[in-house]
């Protein structure tokens, strides 16, 4: 069956973050559709919305369908361009602010980057400690510094630890550090040395072996790394040294980071450290 072939545009006058992510998880929704996305960030001036306006209307045509425009656009001169385009637009300020105002007695301050600016310094520089932590900590490094950890994820080798614990530091400000198990943690048959002192702190990231198998064999083809026997050995053992030091684990293999991310967040009681 043929997908249906759309364009999306997501437009802001600063990164446009906001834009993509709330309509993104939207369209998430909608099966059998093929998508050409088109980014503009940083659109304030007219010249920049009558050419983006035609871009518009050019995908229309190409598509025979009108495209789909997400906006987070603040000054009313450049929405009111871009609704001349023919396309279905959302504007989320436009959906939601009226009614907030309403709320609180008080207009809007329509000014653009509130969200991912440096207002909030103190959540800028957790941010920051902690992607530097993460950072400085990945793949077992410095360990006689885990104690300053909020969280120590393990798990053999290409088990997600790194990417979860830069999105934990990115998007929570969690100083997350990681340790991987190793065939030669599997001869000795116990949990490292070094995580002894900080086993209350461990959360282990488990996946099926096929998985594990095919992650591998992009980084090694063909290997004893990577074969499906290796995999399962290691799986086998590490889900029985979880169970046996009783730590915390979550098999991650059909979810997302962003998923992985919130449920060790819930499991663990952390507190998200970046607010604004």
């Amino acid at each position: 069956m043929t997908k249906q072939k759309r364009t999306v545009f997501y437009l802001s006058d600063r990164t446009g973050i906001t834009a993509e992510t709330l309509g993104h998880s939207l369209l998430t929704q909608f099966d059998g559709i093929e998508w050409e996305t088109v980014n503009v960030p940083f659109l304030d001036d007219m010249d920049n919305a009558q050419a983006v306006l035609a871009q518009i209307n050019h995908a229309a045509e190409r598509d025979g369908h009108r495209p789909l425009v997400f906006s987070t656009l603040l000054k009313p001169e450049i929405l009111e361009v871009i609704k001349q385009a023919n396309c279905c637009i959302f504007d989320f300020f436009e959906a939601f602010i009226r009614s907030i105002e309403e709320e609180l007695h008080q207009p809007f301050a329509r000014m653009a980057g509130r969200s991912h600016g440096l207002q909030h310094h103190l959540s800028y520089f957790k941010r920051i400690a902690a992607i530097n932590y993460v950072m400085a900590h990945d793949d077992g490094v410095n360990p006689k510094h885990f104690t300053d950890a909020d969280i120590i994820l393990t798990g053999v080798s290409r088990s997600g630890k790194t990417p979860t614990c830069l999105y934990l530091g990115l998007q929570y400000g969690i100083a997350a550090a990681n340790y991987p198990l190793t065939p030669d943690d599997m001869d000795v048959q116990q949990l490292p040395a070094v995580l002894e002192a900080v086993k209350h702190k461990l959360f282990g990231l488990t996946l099926t072996p096929a998985q594990l198998h095919f992650i591998r064999q992009e980084r090694r083809p063909d290997s004893q790394y990577a074969s499906l026997a290796q995999c399962q050995r290691e799986i086998q053992w590490q889900e029985a040294l979880f169970s046996r030091y009783d730590i915390p684990y979550l098999d991650t293999t059909r979810i997302s980071i962003e998923e992985i991310s919130a449920i060790i967040l819930d499991r663990c009681g952390l507190k998200r450290q970046l607010y604004g």
